[in-house]
């Protein structure tokens, strides 16, 4: 039942919460579909993308299979799947046709900015992780999407490849590597910027830092009126939007609880926390070009797969191993010790419980990872970096992050490693919950999402146009046809000026 709609609230078609890589993407893209569309965008930091979206509070990979084994499991048979790997592999791709868009129509100046070329590496050790990165490669080179990957187990390659990691090690250690040079490395913090630079020069857009979301309640009228807070005012107003999405990062579990809608419950929330190492030694930094992923320990969750990385922030070359993980209750790295106790209600408890009682040795992994020690974290980091020494790392804090949990008819509740699109029945608001790849896929979330949200529009002929031209391949697949993503790649590697992707191709 809807409440009697405020005097007071001003009305908008759009409201985006959140000012990260989700709002700035779906933001921009309705700005392109449907430029008569008014759109505030509210974001309680007195800055854009500074949670998740931060170029130092995510792992910056372009997510794209390329390197991060647990997108391709082994299955009992010893065969590898590459399912997930070839979805995530083809959505990398929608979005940097997106960006191509982007730059090609002066809409987002200076790719470099955001965007570069960085080989993608799966190193591992021991007989039986050779056993399985030797036939995952042998199963992906027989994708087109993977073609282009070279694997190597003999040490003097490998010392090419990464001379720092091989720095200091046996000659008899068994190890091996995979490498593709088509890899990218993404400042998703300067992509924000950039979308929102472009945006807040539009006429029906307004973007309100410091602005905190207090309530989203629907009106009698159908509409939704989102209660805001000016952080440096005081001042309350609401607003009475068509439609309403949450890209709030770990915060959208809070605010699509408040919506009341039924779609919401049974959803939680799990937060981690992370850290990363990060090298302040320029001569180190020099020694190694390329994201080197490992395998994660044998009963570690998928966010603890270690990666040395090369970054290229604000135009300096960075390293960053890690991540290492933590537990904290808040759901935003800016957020509050009680969002966790918060989240609790009465129509998800059951699946949190539930979720809680089959992840024991998560609980366990995270509990050891709290009471880490340096010497702890620079034995992790010497198995990648034999020669690492503690005076050439410092230890930062990286973004929060909350799993999703929800409702399991089997298991009362279970505990998701990805991204989850929560829309009411009406697609009149929607949520995007959970982490990675999030960011690397943003682009087909954010088309899915609109085409859930709005079915008919997103029917017309001019929408489908309109789509087509800002991404050719929509509606084909890059996945199935070899010579669209040949020419997809080749397009795309030419306006966001990475030559390697060309050459590779």
């Amino acid at each position: 039942m809807g409440k009697r709609s405020k005097k007071t609230a001003e009305e908008v078609d759009v409201v985006l919460i959140g000012a990260g890589i989700m709002s700035a993407t779906l933001g921009t893209l309705i700005n392109e579909l449907h430029p008569s569309a008014s759109i505030e965008i509210f974001e309680r930091l007195d800055e854009v993308a500074a949670e998740s979206s931060d170029a130092w509070n995510n792992a910056g990979t372009g997510h794209s299979a390329l390197c991060e084994l647990n997108y391709t499991p082994q299955l009992p048979d010893g065969s590898v799947d590459i399912s997930k790997a070839i979805k995530i592999a083809e959505a990398f791709e929608v979005s940097k046709e997106f960006w191509s868009y982007l730059v090609a129509n002066n809409l987002v100046d200076h790719p470099e900015s955001f965007i570069r070329s960085v080989p993608h590496m799966s190193f591992v050790f021991g007989k039986q992780n050779v056993s399985f990165l030797r036939k995952r490669y042998e199963t992906m080179q027989e994708h087109h999407l993977f073609q282009g990957m070279e694997y190597a187990e003999n040490h003097e390659v490998l010392q090419r490849w990464i001379p720092l990691v091989m720095e200091g090690r046996s000659a008899n250690e068994e190890l091996a590597a995979t490498k593709i040079d088509i890899g990218t490395d993404v400042n998703f913090g300067a992509l924000t910027r950039a979308l929102f630079l472009h945006l807040v020069r539009k006429d029906k857009v307004k973007l309100r830092l410091a602005h905190e979301v207090r309530d989203i309640e629907r009106a009698s009228s159908g509409r939704w009126e989102v209660t805001t807070k000016n952080l440096t005012t005081d001042r309350k107003r609401t607003v009475s939007a068509k439609f309403v999405f949450i890209g709030a990062g770990g915060g959208s579990l809070l605010l699509l609880e408040k919506s009341g809608i039924p779609e919401a419950n049974g959803f939680g929330g799990f937060p981690v926390s992370g850290q990363w190492l990060k090298c302040t030694n320029p001569e180190v930094i020099a020694k190694h070009h390329a994201k080197v992923y490992g395998k994660a320990a044998v009963g570690s969750p998928p966010m603890s797969v270690p990666h040395l990385d090369t970054r290229v922030i604000d135009g300096k070359s960075a390293l960053l191993f890690g991540p290492y993980a933590g537990f904290s209750t808040k759901f935003l790295k800016n957020g509050s010790w009680m969002d966790l106790p918060a989240s609790i209600k009465f129509n998800n408890i059951r699946p949190m419980l539930a979720a809680g009682m089959d992840n024991i040795p998560l609980t366990k992994y995270l509990i050891n990872q709290v009471r880490q020690s340096p010497d702890d974290r620079l034995a992790a980091l010497k198995e990648y970096v034999p020669t690492a020494r503690m005076e050439d790392w410092t230890l930062e804090v990286a973004g929060q992050r909350v799993q999703v949990i929800k409702k399991d008819g089997k298991h009362g509740g279970i505990l998701e490693f990805g991204t989850e699109v929560v829309s009411s029945a009406d697609g009149s608001i929607a949520a995007l919950l959970g982490a990675s790849p999030g960011a690397s896929t943003s682009v087909s979330i954010m088309i899915d999402l609109l085409a859930r949200c709005f079915p008919e529009r997103a029917k017309t002929a001019q929408y489908l146009s309109k789509l087509q031209e800002m991404i050719p391949s929509y509606g084909l697949s890059i996945a199935k046809d070899e010579q669209l993503c040949k020419e997809t790649r080749e397009r795309s590697a030419a306006i966001l000026q990475l030559e390697k992707q060309v050459e590779q191709v």
